[in-house]
């Protein structure tokens, strides 16, 4: 279709920094906005080097709350991007919590690196600041699910559910003149019973672009239930030796999945009293935002069906005072430690590793998707000696994953979503995986009948 053109600015042929840009009906519209991760200086250099005058921006429609991709929307900001920021409800007051967090952990991060010196320049400067952060929410929309929302005369979309994350979305774009042209992106798809959140409830009927996620695209998940059963095992074995399981955590998302777990096995008298700190002031507050959108649980869950105080319970305390949480570093005993991040780059789970990954008898449990070049990925691969906070440490403690967690659908659950959008799909572009599983989401599509498949390169274009 003329006129209409797609660039890839992130997320392609790799899983952070998801970004597309859509110029359509006289507009340019940002598919998402966020941070790339992995190794620091590259990282750096290519969330700081924008690839577009963020001043002729003329929208941006998020997907989601997590920093992959909303973590450059504070920047934008900053770099004079001033239109709309469209969310679902809880996405936006997701981003309220998390946008001001992320701008403190850089400024930290910087402040540490400086009094250490150990700055390497502009590598080592914050992104954006508080302020920056604060602003983004000033343009915030709030689009609840299946409502259609106009972006231009020509041009409108709506959400559905994705099933990811609290509030996460799929969008459904619709540009209406010269014969029409239907443009789907996923987001990042979730699985079906997953805790707490709905299943993914993809758009259905002809599309005329795709653009997929492809995380998981080669690897399959084990089931949610076998995932609490393995959870329970493990907090017994590293209980009945006196050991301290650390889980590097999503502070939105996967924390209160795990909580909800633990509950539920507690009630069920499927593991011992051990007690359990969430050890981040995110998520102590992203807590509080699920306790805000109990509309959009899945009420088929028994837990929810039978308690308005899923994330209560006697087991577990959360910590949000600085001080507390370095007194759980002298803990006595067996205890299960939740802290952000989910990979291992920043926040309080250094901290713990740095004091307990010497100990033989404590875990490092993983349960979400840890990407190339983080620590989290090199402890997952069984690396002996880590580096944290620029000084190596020994790595003595058990490492396990458990993959059920995961918040991405599996190559299986991928290709059912798929089927799920009816079709036919003529043309669909891979994103937000790296090679292997890209090109193996590509070969999903291509066995579902799609006309055409496509995985970008970073800053690729294509007329649609």
């Amino acid at each position: 279709m003329s006129g209409v053109r797609l660039t890839f600015w992130g997320a392609a042929g790799e899983v952070t920094g998801s970004m597309h840009l859509l110029e359509a009906a006289g507009a340019r519209i940002l598919l998402d906005a966020g941070l790339f991760q992995g190794r620091r200086a590259e990282a750096a250099q290519k969330n700081r080097e924008l690839p577009f005058d963020p001043r002729r921006i003329d929208s941006i429609v998020l997907s989601h709350a997590h920093i992959d991709h909303a973590g450059r929307l504070p920047l934008l900001v900053r770099h004079g991007f001033h239109g709309p920021i469209y969310a679902t409800p809880a996405t936006r007051d997701l981003t309220a919590i998390m946008l001001p967090d992320a701008a403190q952990i850089q400024m930290k991060d910087a402040d540490f690196l400086a009094r250490h010196r150990r700055s390497k320049g502009p590598e080592s400067e914050p992104l954006y600041n508080l302020a920056d952060a604060l602003a983004v929410q000033d343009l915030m929309i709030g689009v609840p699910y299946r409502r259609i929302n106009h972006l231009r005369r020509h041009l409108a979309f709506e959400f559905t559910e994705a099933g990811h994350i609290l509030g996460s979305a799929s969008v459904d774009l619709r540009l209406t003149e010269d014969g029409g042209h239907r443009l789907v992106f996923s987001g990042d798809i979730g699985r079906s019973g997953l805790p707490i959140i709905r299943d993914p409830d993809p758009p259905v009927g002809p599309i005329d672009t795709l653009i997929v996620e492809s995380t998981y695209g080669a690897r399959e998940h084990e089931s949610t239930a076998e995932a609490e059963r393995r959870l329970a095992e493990l907090i017994k074995r590293v209980a009945g030796r006196g050991g301290k399981i650390m889980i590097p955590s999503f502070a939105v998302g996967r924390t209160q999945e795990l909580v909800y777990s633990i509950h539920q096995l507690h009630r069920a008298g499927a593991i011992p009293g051990v007690p359990v700190y969430v050890d981040s002031p995110l998520a102590v507050d992203a807590t509080t935002v699920f306790r805000m959108h109990p509309e959009v649980f899945d009420r088929r869950e028994k837990l929810i069906d039978r308690t308005d105080h899923i994330f209560d319970f006697p087991l577990v305390r959360y910590v949000r005072d600085v001080n507390e949480s370095k007194q759980l570093n002298s803990l006595s005993g067996p205890a299960i430690i939740i802290a952000a991040s989910g990979m291992a780059e920043s926040g309080r789970i250094l901290h713990h590793f740095s004091n307990h990954l010497g100990d033989h008898k404590n875990c490092v449990l993983f349960v979400g998707f840890q990407a190339e070049h983080t620590l989290g990925r090199r402890i997952q691969e069984g690396q002996t000696q880590v580096k944290i906070f620029g000084e190596i440490v020994e790595r003595r403690a058990e490492v396990e994953t458990i993959g059920g967690y995961s918040a991405h659908a599996d190559k299986h659950e991928l290709r059912a979503w798929v089927k799920k959008l009816g079709g036919p799909i003529k043309r669909a572009f891979v994103v937000h995986g790296e090679p292997g599983p890209a090109e193996a989401m590509a070969g999903i599509l291509e066995e579902c009948g799609v006309g055409e498949v496509a995985i970008p390169k970073l800053g690729q274009s294509f007329e649609l």
